[in-house]
């Protein structure tokens, strides 16, 4: 309890920081359709998030360096506030893709330094409990912002006014805290050749992660509106498909200690597939239905990252951790920021089912390439422990610590 209590302010900007920024995106999503923005500019809102996110990633580090991290921590907020503030002042597609990629600063900066504070007090001790509860306050957080979705009206003034409110009040936490700041820890290289040469199957494994979540996300609203589904159905729609992922880690990462990874992923990867054509074939049978096929949808595909990223680590050594992990977060990135455009453009041209059949052909991708590693070598005999992983930071590497040890070969 007092472990937890230590760290309440920087879990309470959490959550604060989910229920502003979370909600963003489906907000602009449906008030994009309202004020009749073309669904490749509402994609393109998608992909200018993520670009903010990459940029957020790399820059907060050495801000934190140069500021400290409370002064760091408040401007990503400012950041974030401001650009919800602003969509409806400037209705425009081109000015709110601009403000999207504050949104994306304000997420990636914010998370940079509550896990590098976290990183600096926790010990090997209390790292598991506070990192059990970490993942908790995420994937609650998470939860709910798609769910303030059905309370919001598109388009308003007051909606992005409540969610730049909240995103606000992340900033009260964490710089009211009598905790002492820590010191600034050094800025991971960022090397993406790092996740090839330890694991080619494992760098496409998060490619293809940020392309599926980033378009379901991102354009999903789209989607939702295409096949009949209401503001708050929506909002249900996404968070079944949050619920879903939450609820696949204890199996899935049960399987990928157990089993050969790449078997793991595989079989994620078939399962996605079914996912796509149940969601699809789900979508005239009611709300109920298309519900649960978003369930299955995100207790298929949120996994991946995870299953991914421990295959990759199982050929590094520790002191290349760090840098391997902040490597994946930057291929993530890649594809979710190329993900939200073409999935959008494809609705807009061939109907909403192009999407879920774009993310299939991505997975069948992934089947393939898994299969041909197969081939190419064994899999190694002592594996790292499997991790639920955050895709919040550069520095969620460094924050995981000794998550990662080696367990004695099957």
């Amino acid at each position: 309890m007092r472990l937890l209590i230590s760290f309440a302010a920087l879990f309470l900007s959490v959550i604060l920081l989910q229920l502003g920024s979370g909600g963003v995106a489906p907000l602009d999503a449906l008030s994009g359709i309202q004020l009749d923005f073309s669904k490749a500019q509402v994609g393109i809102l998608g992909s200018a998030h993520f670009f903010g996110f990459f940029i957020g990633c790399w820059w907060a580090p050495r801000l934190m360096g140069t500021v400290g991290h409370s002064r760091a921590f408040a401007a990503f907020a400012a950041a974030g506030t401001i650009g919800m503030l602003a969509h409806m002042m400037i209705v425009d597609p081109t000015a709110w893709a601009v403000l999207r990629v504050l949104s994306g600063l304000c997420v990636a900066g914010c998370y940079t330094i509550i896990e590098s504070w976290l990183q600096a007090k926790l010990t090997n001790e209390t790292r598991g409990r506070a990192m059990g509860v970490y993942r908790v306050v995420d994937v609650s957080g998470s939860l709910t912002a798609q769910l303030l979705i059905s309370v919001l009206p598109p388009a308003s003034y007051m909606s992005y006014n409540l969610l730049a409110l909240l995103c606000c009040a992340a900033l009260l936490p964490v710089t009211v805290t009598k905790a002492e700041q820590p010191l600034t820890p050094a800025a991971p290289r960022l090397r993406p050749k790092l996740a090839w040469t330890c694991s080619p199957l494992g760098s496409v494994g998060v490619v293809v992660s940020g392309v599926t979540g980033a378009a379901f996300r991102m354009v999903g609203p789209l989607y939702g509106l295409a096949v009949g589904l209401s503001a708050d159905q929506i909002a249900l729609f996404l968070a079944a498909y949050v619920a879903g992922g939450g609820l696949a880690q204890v199996p899935v990462g049960w399987l990928a200690d157990k089993f050969d990874r790449r078997y793991v992923l595989i079989a994620l990867s078939v399962g996605a597939m079914a996912a796509c054509g149940a969601t699809v074939a789900m979508s005239t049978m009611g709300t109920g239905a298309v519900l649960l096929a978003a369930g299955l949808f995100g207790f298929t595909t949120i996994p991946i990252y995870s299953v991914s990223s421990a295959h990759g680590h199982d050929y590094a050594g520790p002191d290349q951790r760090v840098e391997l992990s902040a490597a994946h977060m930057f291929l993530y990135a890649v594809g979710a920021i190329a993900s939200p455009v073409f999935a959008s453009a494809l609705i807009d041209g061939f109907g909403p089912k192009s999407m879920f059949i774009f993310i299939s052909l991505a997975h069948l991708a992934l089947i393939g390439f898994g299969l041909a590693r197969m081939r190419a070598r064994p899999a190694v005999e002592a594996r790292t422990a499997y991790v639920y992983v955050p895709r919040t930071s550069f520095v969620i590497g460094r924050l995981l610590g000794k998550s990662r040890e080696r367990r004695p070969g099957k």
